[in-house]
């Protein structure tokens, strides 16, 4: 079976949302093992000239050969919907996926943490007023959002999938790191960095889908 072979997906999500233990997969309350219908050739393409890429070929022939989004790893894949003539990916955190973004190139081709570059927190001890330590205090928080949530180390992320609490799993669509699936961990500093297989490679989306595919697999028993 190749990488883009997708011919078994459905035959094995169906299974999956008819068998009884099914919720025991995380996040299968969310999608129930159900995907919406695929795009067609003419929809993808319209879809990468607005946002001026070419989808990687193992996320670009999931589209077109299985379905636009639902179930998937986590809460399950964002689908891509075209809402008032425009294309977009629905989901929470789904719109940090722009066009603006999404064509400049992801900067990074190994793990980055932005938290290390962040100031010591200031101590309220070190202050002679408590007014003069919640302005900076205020101060730190404002310098924590511009080095945490700054826009340069997420350009090129397709954003697919969220965990919860703000954690996300992104397709890198532009830069060295192309193709590959990588956590977004800022929201609890602990940065981004790729999925990676059993061997130490990177995981493209076809791997990283199977990943979660054979995970459910294995947590659902056969009747």
């Amino acid at each position: 079976m190749t990488a883009h072979d997708w011919s078994d997906v459905r035959e094995r999500l169906a299974r999956l949302a008819a068998a009884p233990a099914a919720g025991e997969v995380f996040g299968a309350g969310g999608h129930g093992f159900t995907v919406a219908p695929p795009l067609t050739p003419a929809e993808v393409a319209e879809l990468e000239a607005q946002f001026g890429v070419e989808l990687p070929a193992e996320y670009r022939s999931f589209l077109l050969d299985v379905g636009c989004g639902g179930a998937g790893p986590a809460y399950g894949l964002f689908p891509a919907r075209r809402v008032d003539g425009r294309w977009g990916w629905e989901g929470d955190g789904a719109d940090m996926t722009t066009p603006e973004s999404l064509a400049r190139p992801f900067p990074h081709t190994a793990a980055f943490n932005q938290a290390e570059a962040l100031p010591e927190m200031p101590e309220e001890d070190d202050f002679a007023s408590p007014e003069e330590y919640e302005a900076a205090e205020e101060a730190w928080w404002e310098r924590h959002d511009a080095i945490m949530y700054d826009e340069a180390h997420f350009t090129g992320l397709l954003y697919l999938c969220h965990h919860g609490c703000a954690l996300r799993d992104a397709l890198v669509v532009t830069g060295p790191a192309r193709g590959t699936m990588w956590s977004d961990g800022t929201a609890d500093e602990s940065g981004l960095e790729p999925l990676l297989a059993e061997d130490g490679t990177p995981l493209g989306f076809a791997g990283w889908y199977r990943r979660w595919l054979d995970d459910a697999d294995r947590r659902v028993p056969r009747p």
